[in-house]
Protein backbone atom coordinates (compact mmCIF):
# COMPACT_ATOMS: atom_id res chain seq x y z
CA UNK A 1 0.00 0.00 0.00
CA UNK A 2 1.37 3.15 -0.91
CA UNK A 3 1.27 6.55 1.58
CA UNK A 4 2.69 10.06 1.33
CA UNK A 5 5.05 11.27 3.99
CA UNK A 6 2.28 13.45 5.13
CA UNK A 7 -0.18 10.82 5.72
CA UNK A 8 2.48 8.83 7.24
CA UNK A 9 3.12 11.61 9.81
CA UNK A 10 -0.32 12.06 10.58
CA UNK A 11 -1.00 8.60 11.24
CA UNK A 12 1.95 8.02 13.34
CA UNK A 13 1.42 11.30 15.11
CA UNK A 14 4.91 12.15 14.28
CA UNK A 15 6.37 15.58 13.27
CA UNK A 16 7.61 15.90 9.22
CA UNK A 17 10.81 17.66 7.94
CA UNK A 18 11.12 17.32 3.99
CA UNK A 19 8.94 16.65 1.29
CA UNK A 20 5.34 15.33 2.30
CA UNK A 21 4.04 14.46 -1.42
CA UNK A 22 7.05 11.91 -1.28
CA UNK A 23 5.86 8.14 -1.66
CA UNK A 24 6.36 5.55 0.66
CA UNK A 25 4.96 1.90 -0.04
CA UNK A 26 6.85 -0.37 2.17
CA UNK A 27 9.40 -1.07 5.14
CA UNK A 28 12.96 -2.55 4.98
CA UNK A 29 16.37 -2.41 7.14
CA UNK A 30 18.91 0.75 5.49
CA UNK A 31 21.07 -2.27 3.72
CA UNK A 32 18.09 -3.67 1.64
CA UNK A 33 16.05 -0.53 1.62
CA UNK A 34 14.52 0.84 -1.89
CA UNK A 35 14.05 4.50 -2.49
CA UNK A 36 10.27 4.28 -1.48
CA UNK A 37 10.64 1.88 1.68
CA UNK A 38 10.83 3.57 5.19
CA UNK A 39 13.45 2.71 7.85
CA UNK A 40 14.17 3.98 11.09
CA UNK A 41 16.93 4.99 13.26
CA UNK A 42 16.52 4.70 17.22
CA UNK A 43 20.18 6.36 18.07
CA UNK A 44 23.36 7.99 16.95
CA UNK A 45 25.23 4.85 16.29
CA UNK A 46 22.86 3.59 13.14
CA UNK A 47 23.09 7.21 11.63
CA UNK A 48 25.69 6.14 9.08
CA UNK A 49 23.85 3.29 7.87
CA UNK A 50 20.87 5.06 7.27
CA UNK A 51 22.59 7.69 5.51
CA UNK A 52 24.03 5.46 3.52
CA UNK A 53 20.83 3.77 2.89
CA UNK A 54 18.49 4.26 -0.64
CA UNK A 55 15.72 4.61 1.44
CA UNK A 56 14.40 8.51 1.49
CA UNK A 57 12.32 8.70 4.53
CA UNK A 58 13.23 7.53 8.03
CA UNK A 59 11.63 7.67 11.22
CA UNK A 60 13.90 8.95 13.50
CA UNK A 61 14.47 9.78 17.45
CA UNK A 62 14.24 13.65 18.66
CA UNK A 63 18.02 15.29 18.41
CA UNK A 64 19.34 13.79 15.99
CA UNK A 65 20.43 15.59 12.62
CA UNK A 66 20.23 13.59 9.04
CA UNK A 67 20.59 15.90 5.89
CA UNK A 68 19.29 14.45 2.59
CA UNK A 69 16.31 12.54 3.67
CA UNK A 70 12.78 13.05 4.70
CA UNK A 71 12.35 12.70 8.43
CA UNK A 72 9.55 11.62 10.83
CA UNK A 73 10.58 12.93 14.36
CA UNK A 74 9.31 10.24 17.01
CA UNK A 75 10.20 9.88 20.63
CA UNK A 76 10.08 5.78 20.16
CA UNK A 77 11.20 5.37 16.40
CA UNK A 78 11.08 1.58 16.60
CA UNK A 79 7.32 1.60 18.08
CA UNK A 80 6.51 4.24 14.92
CA UNK A 81 8.16 1.88 12.68
CA UNK A 82 6.11 -0.99 13.52
CA UNK A 83 2.97 0.95 13.24
CA UNK A 84 3.69 2.17 9.84
CA UNK A 85 4.80 -1.10 9.20
CA UNK A 86 0.79 -2.50 9.99
CA UNK A 87 -0.15 -0.22 7.85
CA UNK A 88 1.60 0.12 4.99
CA UNK A 89 2.41 -3.87 4.55
CA UNK A 90 -0.87 -5.07 5.98
CA UNK A 91 -0.78 -8.99 6.09
CA UNK A 92 -1.60 -11.31 3.79
CA UNK A 93 -4.74 -13.06 4.05
CA UNK A 94 -5.27 -16.62 4.87
CA UNK A 95 -8.23 -17.55 3.36
CA UNK A 96 -10.70 -15.65 1.47
CA UNK A 97 -14.37 -16.59 1.12
CA UNK A 98 -15.54 -19.91 2.15
CA UNK A 99 -13.83 -22.71 0.30
CA UNK A 100 -15.88 -25.40 -1.56
CA UNK A 101 -13.87 -27.71 0.14
CA UNK A 102 -14.35 -26.72 3.70
CA UNK A 103 -16.92 -28.99 5.79
CA UNK A 104 -19.16 -26.42 8.23
CA UNK A 105 -21.79 -27.93 10.57
CA UNK A 106 -24.95 -26.80 9.83
CA UNK A 107 -25.35 -25.12 13.20
CA UNK A 108 -22.27 -23.62 13.12
CA UNK A 109 -22.82 -19.22 13.32
CA UNK A 110 -20.30 -17.51 10.83
CA UNK A 111 -21.02 -13.45 11.01
CA UNK A 112 -20.22 -11.43 7.96
CA UNK A 113 -16.72 -11.31 6.41
CA UNK A 114 -15.47 -14.76 7.91
CA UNK A 115 -12.88 -16.81 5.57
CA UNK A 116 -12.50 -20.53 5.51
CA UNK A 117 -9.50 -21.91 3.92
CA UNK A 118 -9.29 -25.46 1.91
CA UNK A 119 -10.28 -28.48 4.09
CA UNK A 120 -10.75 -26.86 7.06
CA UNK A 121 -13.09 -28.53 9.47
CA UNK A 122 -15.90 -26.42 11.90
CA UNK A 123 -17.94 -28.10 14.03
CA UNK A 124 -21.40 -28.27 15.56
CA UNK A 125 -22.69 -24.88 17.49
CA UNK A 126 -18.92 -23.03 17.02
CA UNK A 127 -19.62 -19.38 16.47
CA UNK A 128 -17.02 -17.11 14.91
CA UNK A 129 -16.95 -13.45 14.41
CA UNK A 130 -16.85 -11.02 12.04
CA UNK A 131 -13.84 -10.62 9.80
CA UNK A 132 -11.74 -13.97 11.18
CA UNK A 133 -9.99 -16.35 9.14
CA UNK A 134 -9.70 -19.89 9.52
CA UNK A 135 -7.14 -21.49 7.35
CA UNK A 136 -6.52 -24.81 5.20
CA UNK A 137 -6.81 -27.80 7.35
CA UNK A 138 -7.99 -26.28 10.38
CA UNK A 139 -10.10 -28.00 12.55
CA UNK A 140 -12.81 -26.01 15.11
CA UNK A 141 -14.38 -28.14 17.28
CA UNK A 142 -17.93 -28.43 18.85
CA UNK A 143 -19.12 -25.28 20.86
CA UNK A 144 -16.20 -23.29 20.67
CA UNK A 145 -16.15 -19.26 20.13
CA UNK A 146 -13.83 -17.31 18.33
CA UNK A 147 -14.29 -13.75 18.30
CA UNK A 148 -13.82 -10.60 15.96
CA UNK A 149 -10.92 -9.96 13.51
CA UNK A 150 -8.82 -13.41 14.25
CA UNK A 151 -6.06 -15.38 12.52
CA UNK A 152 -6.08 -19.08 12.12
CA UNK A 153 -3.06 -19.94 10.42
CA UNK A 154 -3.46 -23.61 8.68
CA UNK A 155 -3.73 -27.06 10.83
CA UNK A 156 -4.52 -25.00 13.93
CA UNK A 157 -6.66 -27.46 16.48
CA UNK A 158 -9.04 -25.79 18.95
CA UNK A 159 -10.69 -28.45 21.06
CA UNK A 160 -14.47 -28.32 22.07
CA UNK A 161 -15.58 -25.37 24.00
CA UNK A 162 -12.22 -23.41 22.97
CA UNK A 163 -13.00 -19.79 23.61
CA UNK A 164 -10.77 -17.38 21.59
CA UNK A 165 -11.73 -13.28 21.96
CA UNK A 166 -10.83 -10.40 19.55
CA UNK A 167 -7.99 -10.61 17.25
CA UNK A 168 -5.70 -13.30 18.62
CA UNK A 169 -3.69 -14.98 16.35
CA UNK A 170 -2.91 -18.66 16.15
CA UNK A 171 0.37 -19.71 14.04
CA UNK A 172 0.44 -22.85 11.81
CA UNK A 173 0.22 -26.10 14.36
CA UNK A 174 -0.95 -24.75 17.71
CA UNK A 175 -3.34 -26.88 19.76
CA UNK A 176 -5.72 -25.18 21.93
CA UNK A 177 -7.83 -27.08 24.66
CA UNK A 178 -5.95 -30.21 24.59
CA UNK A 179 -6.14 -32.18 27.55
CA UNK A 180 -3.96 -31.38 30.73
CA UNK A 181 -1.73 -34.53 32.46
CA UNK A 182 -3.48 -35.16 35.19
CA UNK A 183 -3.74 -38.68 36.71
CA UNK A 184 -4.53 -40.41 40.14
CA UNK A 185 -2.67 -43.59 41.24
CA UNK A 186 -3.83 -46.97 42.10
CA UNK A 187 -2.35 -49.76 42.70
CA UNK A 188 -0.09 -49.37 40.55
CA UNK A 189 -2.23 -48.06 37.46
CA UNK A 190 -2.64 -44.55 36.47
CA UNK A 191 -6.48 -43.32 36.40
CA UNK A 192 -7.29 -40.47 34.18
CA UNK A 193 -8.24 -37.14 36.18
CA UNK A 194 -11.22 -35.33 34.42
CA UNK A 195 -9.97 -32.77 31.90
CA UNK A 196 -13.76 -31.02 31.66
CA UNK A 197 -12.74 -27.12 32.32
CA UNK A 198 -11.90 -23.97 30.30
CA UNK A 199 -9.62 -22.73 28.30
CA UNK A 200 -9.93 -18.97 27.51
CA UNK A 201 -7.76 -16.63 24.81
CA UNK A 202 -8.53 -12.95 25.84
CA UNK A 203 -7.81 -10.12 23.28
CA UNK A 204 -4.73 -9.24 21.09
CA UNK A 205 -3.03 -12.49 22.36
CA UNK A 206 -0.57 -14.23 19.64
CA UNK A 207 0.67 -17.88 19.67
CA UNK A 208 3.52 -19.26 18.01
CA UNK A 209 3.59 -22.17 15.85
CA UNK A 210 3.08 -25.66 17.59
CA UNK A 211 2.64 -24.08 21.09
CA UNK A 212 0.18 -25.75 22.86
CA UNK A 213 -2.43 -25.01 25.90
CA UNK A 214 -4.30 -27.26 27.71
CA UNK A 215 -7.85 -26.91 29.16
CA UNK A 216 -8.19 -26.53 32.88
CA UNK A 217 -8.91 -29.56 34.73
CA UNK A 218 -11.86 -28.87 36.22
CA UNK A 219 -11.56 -25.02 36.35
CA UNK A 220 -10.18 -22.73 33.42
CA UNK A 221 -6.38 -22.51 31.66
CA UNK A 222 -6.70 -18.12 31.08
CA UNK A 223 -4.30 -16.39 29.03
CA UNK A 224 -4.69 -12.63 29.32
CA UNK A 225 -5.09 -9.56 26.90
CA UNK A 226 -1.72 -8.91 25.05
CA UNK A 227 0.22 -11.60 25.86
CA UNK A 228 2.87 -13.20 23.43
CA UNK A 229 3.74 -16.76 23.31
CA UNK A 230 6.78 -17.91 21.06
CA UNK A 231 7.17 -20.79 19.00
CA UNK A 232 7.28 -24.37 21.10
CA UNK A 233 5.71 -22.92 24.19
CA UNK A 234 3.36 -25.30 26.29
CA UNK A 235 0.73 -24.33 28.72
CA UNK A 236 -0.67 -26.99 31.08
CA UNK A 237 -3.99 -27.33 32.60
CA UNK A 238 -5.24 -24.58 35.25
CA UNK A 239 -2.29 -22.33 34.53
CA UNK A 240 -3.31 -18.13 34.63
CA UNK A 241 -0.89 -15.81 32.74
CA UNK A 242 -2.16 -12.47 32.83
CA UNK A 243 -1.78 -9.44 30.41
CA UNK A 244 0.91 -8.24 28.19
CA UNK A 245 3.79 -11.09 29.27
CA UNK A 246 5.85 -12.29 26.62
CA UNK A 247 6.83 -16.03 26.79
CA UNK A 248 9.64 -17.35 24.36
CA UNK A 249 10.21 -20.85 22.41
CA UNK A 250 10.44 -23.98 24.45
CA UNK A 251 9.19 -22.51 27.64
CA UNK A 252 6.65 -24.49 29.93
CA UNK A 253 4.49 -24.11 32.26
CA UNK A 254 3.10 -26.20 34.86
CA UNK A 255 -0.24 -27.02 35.99
CA UNK A 256 -2.04 -24.48 38.42
CA UNK A 257 0.74 -21.79 38.24
CA UNK A 258 -0.31 -18.33 38.23
CA UNK A 259 2.23 -15.74 36.01
CA UNK A 260 0.84 -12.37 36.21
CA UNK A 261 1.28 -9.22 33.84
CA UNK A 262 4.10 -7.41 32.24
CA UNK A 263 6.26 -10.72 32.86
CA UNK A 264 8.67 -11.50 30.70
CA UNK A 265 10.14 -15.00 30.38
CA UNK A 266 13.66 -16.56 28.12
CA UNK A 267 13.87 -19.18 26.30
CA UNK A 268 13.74 -22.98 27.60
CA UNK A 269 12.32 -21.77 30.96
CA UNK A 270 10.71 -24.45 33.11
CA UNK A 271 8.31 -23.64 35.56
CA UNK A 272 6.91 -26.55 38.00
CA UNK A 273 3.47 -26.60 39.45
CA UNK A 274 1.58 -24.04 41.86
CA UNK A 275 4.52 -21.33 41.14
CA UNK A 276 3.68 -17.56 40.99
CA UNK A 277 5.65 -15.10 39.07
CA UNK A 278 4.20 -11.98 40.04
CA UNK A 279 3.96 -8.84 37.61
CA UNK A 280 6.72 -7.40 35.95
CA UNK A 281 9.42 -9.99 36.93
CA UNK A 282 11.95 -11.35 34.59
CA UNK A 283 12.47 -15.09 34.46
CA UNK A 284 16.22 -15.20 32.35
CA UNK A 285 16.57 -18.28 29.92
CA UNK A 286 16.90 -22.17 30.75
CA UNK A 287 15.93 -21.18 34.46
CA UNK A 288 13.89 -23.41 36.28
CA UNK A 289 11.53 -22.49 39.19
CA UNK A 290 10.78 -25.10 41.59
CA UNK A 291 7.27 -26.04 42.85
CA UNK A 292 5.19 -24.27 44.99
CA UNK A 293 7.96 -20.96 44.17
CA UNK A 294 7.04 -17.36 44.03
CA UNK A 295 9.45 -15.13 42.05
CA UNK A 296 8.30 -11.40 43.59
CA UNK A 297 6.98 -8.10 41.93
CA UNK A 298 9.60 -6.85 39.50
CA UNK A 299 12.34 -9.55 40.49
CA UNK A 300 14.57 -11.10 37.79
CA UNK A 301 15.91 -14.29 38.31
CA UNK A 302 18.07 -16.85 36.52
CA UNK A 303 19.88 -20.65 36.87
CA UNK A 304 18.19 -23.33 37.91
CA UNK A 305 16.65 -23.34 40.64
CA UNK A 306 16.31 -20.23 39.87
CA UNK A 307 17.62 -17.05 42.19
CA UNK A 308 18.00 -13.76 41.87
CA UNK A 309 20.51 -12.57 39.00
CA UNK A 310 22.70 -10.63 41.31
CA UNK A 311 23.35 -13.44 43.41
CA UNK A 312 23.67 -16.09 40.41
CA UNK A 313 26.25 -13.97 38.92
CA UNK A 314 28.59 -13.97 41.87
CA UNK A 315 28.08 -18.00 41.93
CA UNK A 316 28.34 -17.92 38.45
CA UNK A 317 31.87 -16.74 38.58
CA UNK A 318 33.09 -18.89 41.73
CA UNK A 319 31.88 -21.65 39.39
CA UNK A 320 34.03 -21.10 36.32
CA UNK A 321 37.10 -21.00 38.89
CA UNK A 322 36.47 -24.23 40.49
CA UNK A 323 39.29 -26.01 38.26
CA UNK A 324 41.72 -23.36 39.42
CA UNK A 325 40.86 -23.35 42.93
CA UNK A 326 40.82 -27.23 43.20
CA UNK A 327 44.57 -27.65 42.07
CA UNK A 328 45.29 -24.66 44.83
CA UNK A 329 43.57 -26.69 47.18
CA UNK A 330 45.28 -30.53 46.10
CA UNK A 331 48.54 -28.17 46.24
CA UNK A 332 48.18 -27.01 49.68
CA UNK A 333 46.78 -30.81 51.17
CA UNK A 334 50.66 -31.38 49.68
CA UNK A 335 52.16 -29.07 51.13
CA UNK A 336 50.31 -29.95 54.36
CA UNK A 337 50.97 -33.53 54.28
CA UNK A 338 54.75 -32.85 53.79
CA UNK A 339 54.86 -30.91 56.66
CA UNK A 340 52.96 -33.47 59.03
CA UNK A 341 55.62 -36.10 58.02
Amino acid sequence: MTRTAKELAEYLGCALEGDGAARVSGVASPASARAQDLIYVESQRHLDRAAASAARCVVIAPGISMSGKILLRAANPKLAFARAAGWLVPPVPIAQGIHATAVIAPSAQLAPGVAVGPYAVIEEDVQVGAGTEIGAFCYVGRGARLGEGCRLYPRVTLYAGARLANRVILHSGAVIGSDGFGYVVEGGKRWKFPQVGEVEIQDDVEIGANATIDRGSLDRTQIGTGTKLDNLVHIAHNVSIGENTVIAAQTGISGSSIVGKNVACGGQVGIADHCEIEDDAVIGAQAGIPSGKIVRRSQIVWGTPARPLDKFKRQYAWFSRLPELAERIKTLEVRTHKKGE
